[in-house]
């Protein structure tokens, strides 16, 4: 049996994620994980930076694994007898900029073994006007694995740095994702048209469709990781654009409030994981006009 042939006897593909690491919280490859495993997906876990906790409760020790040392153990992978049962890979927060290139390798390698494995680039690189990733890592994220994406989820200042442009609303978001280059782009924390909301911006074949809901203040850490997981669970278990931003977006909020109301400061998914099946929170859903029409260039 050749590598490109899956090996999983599972009737799900496996996920490669590549994120951070946390001992404590559900940010990173804990919020990853955990969704796409209860959603019924193997994942192939990858660490790039092992933390206590999340840096934004407090400083905290930084374990970064050398970069050749992370290299070779992305290669490994890369050539791995069992390649054939990946059908997607998601990469997330990087701990050095000198890891994004044998992610990238890894990203080719699952694409050769597997032509219709999805690719979700997460540019986890810094949010609300700041930018917590070195210049380095956003250039590398921009100029290599950007390209490789199917789907990219960037929030809405993450977008401004990838295409280095001030984006004033949702008509400029909606053109700045199409220009960027993936099939579909989900922009998280996009301009809300209800009055106190938030929204996520699909785009995706020169439509773009916007998931509303009310504005939770004090949200804890890793809304971002759980959407880009739980919609790539919806991407891969079949449902259309639309419908996988619509329920995307329910889980998170649904998942979100009752964190909020349980007054935790780390989300409760491993409480709420029914919420990551059968959500059950309402989302305004709107089509929005999309900038030059539908046509294609």
């Amino acid at each position: 049996m050749s590598t490109a042939e899956p090996r999983n006897p599972r009737d799900r593909p496996a996920v490669i994620s590549i994120s951070s690491h946390v001992a404590r919280g559900t940010v990173g490859n804990r919020a990853v994980v955990f969704a796409l495993e209860s959603l019924g997906f193997p994942v192939w876990s990858v660490p790039t930076v092992t933390l206590p906790w999340h840096a934004g409760h407090g400083k905290a020790t930084r374990i970064v694994p050398p970069a050749a040392d992370f290299a070779a153990f992305v290669d490994d992978l890369a050539g791995s007898s069992w390649l054939g049962e990946v059908g997607a890979i998601l990469t997330g927060y990087f701990g050095d900029s000198a890891q994004v290139e044998p992610a990238a390798r890894l990203v080719e390698a699952v694409k050769r073994a597997n032509p219709s494995a999805i690719y979700l680039c997460d540019p986890v690189v810094g949010d609300q006007g700041r930018l917590y990733q070195p210049q380095a890592t956003l250039d590398a994220i921009r100029d290599r694995l950007i390209p490789l994406a199917d789907i990219a989820t960037p929030n809405r200042f993450e977008l401004e740095m990838l295409c280095g442009l001030e984006l004033a609303d949702n008509a400029h978001l909606a053109e700045a994702a199409s220009a960027l280059g993936p099939d579909k782009l989900l922009v998280t924390s996009a301009f809300a048209m209800l009055r106190g909301g938030i929204g996520n911006l699909l785009v995706h074949d020169f439509t773009a469709h916007l998931a509303e809901h009310r504005s939770i203040e004090d949200a804890p850490h890793g809304l971002g990781d759980l959407t880009s997981a739980v919609f790539l669970a919806r991407i891969l278990s079949g449902l259309g654009p639309e419908k996988a931003l619509q329920t995307t977006t329910a889980t998170v909020f649904e998942i979100l409030a009752r964190t909020r109301k349980r007054g935790a400061d780390e989300l409760t998914v491993e409480i709420d994981a029914d919420s990551l099946r059968h959500p059950m929170a309402m989302v305004h859903m709107r089509r929005l006009a999309f900038p030059g029409g539908n046509r294609r260039a």
